[in-house]
């Protein structure tokens, strides 16, 4: 039976005594953090779930360079990154007497990229100081990776059909590739077999407002969807699903508002079914100087911070559409894991001091 992923467990006790054959014996009560390294790094589970990653590293990888994307490195520091973080806190680092950023994501860098080429994707690492309550949450990190795509000249249900495409090959590829290494971690590999064949289902965000309220919770129509209604309406499905048009004021700057739906966004996210949550954001962008500077002041950001991203702008970018697969939080829900910093070989779980 898949286990609840609402519930944080560690992995030395649920799925590591699946792969020692002692299931039974687990106690009672696991504890609730990682390990330190030397426990988590050789725990069965971990050292199972980093070769699992692996492959959908490589599946990945080889899905969209054979698609004609080019992999380049984004910055690991710069002087701004992604405002649109969703209530968790930038880290400041002293760069030669200047104040830069952690990139909290590479959204700003993919827009750059595609002054050099057409399609870019890259392995992205992401540093988030998230709220404290979101330790709880089983599936937020501070330190995690993304894999990023952006397509130049490309709307939004390209960039969806591409993301859609993606997570179906890297879940293809993992089960033939590891199929016996899910059961073996307690995953039900038949959960995951209607994702090869059939569509993604698909909703607005004021749909999804609605069915949430439906369901008894209470989610604001002006806002993000919380934790707690992501959660609840990933239990709704047995299928991957899109979350679209999301309401302007809930997202950064560089999401495209529409043309003829004023106050929506050009954006979408990609929910896991089983209680997962949320996998991916996409959207198309902003391009075009003044709307983003509109955009900038219209969400409280000093366009002054970003000169060399509006001075890029003001001498043309490409229209483009892309978005960002977390992949801690990908590799938990193909894993079948009761928590994300299980899909991390050196997790940082939010506000726990860790190597």
């Amino acid at each position: 039976m898949l286990r609840s992923p609402e519930i944080l467990t560690d992995p030395g006790t649920a799925a590591s005594a699946l792969l020692h054959g002692t299931a039974q014996a687990a106690p009672a009560e696991a504890p609730r953090l990682p390990q330190e390294p030397p426990v988590h790094l050789t725990d069965p589970v971990t050292r199972t779930v980093i070769r699992i990653q692996g492959t959908m590293l490589a599946t990945a990888r080889a899905h969209l360079l054979g698609a004609g994307y080019t992999e380049l490195l984004p910055p690991v520091i710069g002087p701004v990154t992604d405002p649109g973080v969703r209530g968790s806190k930038q880290v400041d680092v002293d760069y030669y007497g200047h104040r830069y950023k952690l990139m909290s994501s590479a959204i700003l860098y993919k827009q750059a990229s595609l002054l050099a080429f057409d399609k870019i994707f890259c392995i992205a690492p992401c540093v988030r100081l998230e709220p404290l309550e979101t330790s709880n949450t089983s599936r937020h990190l501070a330190e995690f990776h993304q894999i990023d795509v952006e397509l130049a000249g490309a709307g939004r249900e390209d960039a969806m059909r591409v993301g859609e495409d993606l997570v179906r090959a890297v879940v293809r590829g993992v089960v033939e590739a590891h199929s016996g290494d899910l059961e073996r971690l307690g995953r039900d590999v038949s959960a995951l077999l209607p994702l090869l064949d059939g569509m993604f289902g698909s909703m607005t965000h004021a749909e999804a407002v609605s069915e949430l309220r439906a369901l008894g919770h209470d989610q604001s129509a002006d806002a993000e969807i919380d934790w707690e209604g992501e959660a609840l309406l990933s239990r709704q499905n047995e299928q991957p699903f899109f979350v679209t048009d999301y309401p302007k004021g809930s997202r950064g700057f560089y999401d495209r508002e529409s043309r003829t739906v004023p106050g929506a966004l050009r954006n979408f996210d990609i929910l896991a079914p089983e209680g997962y949550g949320e996998l991916c954001s996409g959207s198309e962008r902003e391009h075009e100087y003044s709307r983003i500077v509109t955009r900038m002041r219209e969400t409280g950001e000093n366009p002054a911070k970003y000169e060399w991203y509006l001075r890029m702008a003001r001498e043309g970018i490409p229209a483009s559409a892309g978005f960002g697969i977390g992949l801690e939080r990908f590799t938990r829900y193909l894993a079948g894991l009761d928590s994300v910093w299980q899909a991390s070989a050196f997790p940082k779980v939010p506000g726990e001091v860790t190597p």
